[in-house]
């Protein structure tokens, strides 16, 4: 489990099919490697993937067909910029962001970008299996970083985040431009939530009437 706060930037290059080296430098390599054991979990621009080996810069990961299928890894071209990365949540650490598992629920695209005088005002496409889930002030991860939605499209084909210049400059979200995939991440609150009500259940949905709400003090 993570939190979107992504700590340090690096490179990455596939190894094989399925193996993948990332490296970093400097105070990132120290954030990153200061505790980091074979077997932990790293998410590598929002994707948890698992430490198979540690190297002087950095360390090698696996990533799994289905994971490359669904994010961005598998269609990353050689040297195609930086990476964020967070090592996962430590028990009594700050949670400064959102929770955020690391499964990637799909990848959208980078719309429109456009500098503000507080901040970079970004919009991404979303498939419906992903936007089911924002809602406007809610959180989603992008890359990893954890974001608030600041405005939703009413038709949920796009969605708006404003960076703050702290998270622009400290990510890869200032290397993106328009037409540029990225990994989504939705609040795993709302997939939980839609769980437990089973809105697609049609008796359910018969539980939930103006009358049951009435009933059980909603309205």
């Amino acid at each position: 489990m993570f939190t979107g706060l992504v700590q340090a930037l690096g490179k990455i290059q596939p190894l094989d099919d399925y193996y993948y080296q990332i490296t970093c430098s400097g105070d990132e390599k120290t954030l990153i490697l200061a505790d980091l054991a074979i077997g932990d979990s790293v998410a590598v621009d929002g994707v948890c993937l698992t430490v198979m080996e540690i190297l002087p810069q950095g360390f090698v990961a696996a990533a799994s067909p289905e994971t490359l299928r669904r994010t961005t890894l598998g269609q990353r071209e050689e040297d195609a910029g930086y990476v964020n990365l967070e090592t996962s949540l430590r028990v009594g650490s700050k949670i400064g962001g959102h929770f955020v598992m690391g499964h990637v629920d799909g990848t959208g695209c980078l719309q429109t970008v456009e500098e503000t005088a507080t901040s970079w005002e970004m919009s991404f496409t979303a498939t419906e299996a992903i936007a089911r889930y924002i809602v406007p002030k809610g959180s989603i991860a992008v890359n990893g970083v954890s974001l608030t939605i600041a405005e939703l499209d009413p038709s949920r084909n796009w969605f708006k985040v404003a960076v703050i210049p702290h998270t622009y400059a400290q990510t890869n979200l200032r290397d993106l431009y328009p037409g540029s995939l990225v990994n989504l991440e939705a609040d795993i609150l709302g997939k939980y939530v839609e769980k437990l009500l089973n809105y697609n259940s049609p008796s359910r949905a018969e539980e939930l009437s103006p009358a049951f709400l009435v009933e059980h003090g909603y309205l």
